[in-house]
């Protein structure tokens, strides 16, 4: 659960300085990258809750 809440300040901080990036030269690439990175953060998110999901269901059958 640590790893989760490090990757979540990580990618928030990168969307946070995307965004920032994006206001301050008018570059679209930098809203590209936030998008990558909510991305990314989202499907790392759904993989661990799904790991976790799976732990919940096969561990009392084993």
């Amino acid at each position: 659960m640590l790893i989760l809440r490090i990757v979540a300040v990580l990618v928030g901080i990168g969307i946070g300085a995307s965004v920032f990036a994006f206001l301050f030269t008018r570059e679209p690439r930098y809203l590209t990258l936030a998008w990558r990175l909510f991305r990314f953060g989202l499907v790392v998110a759904l993989i661990f809750f799904a790991l976790l999901i799976l732990e919940r269901v096969l561990v009392p059958l084993v």
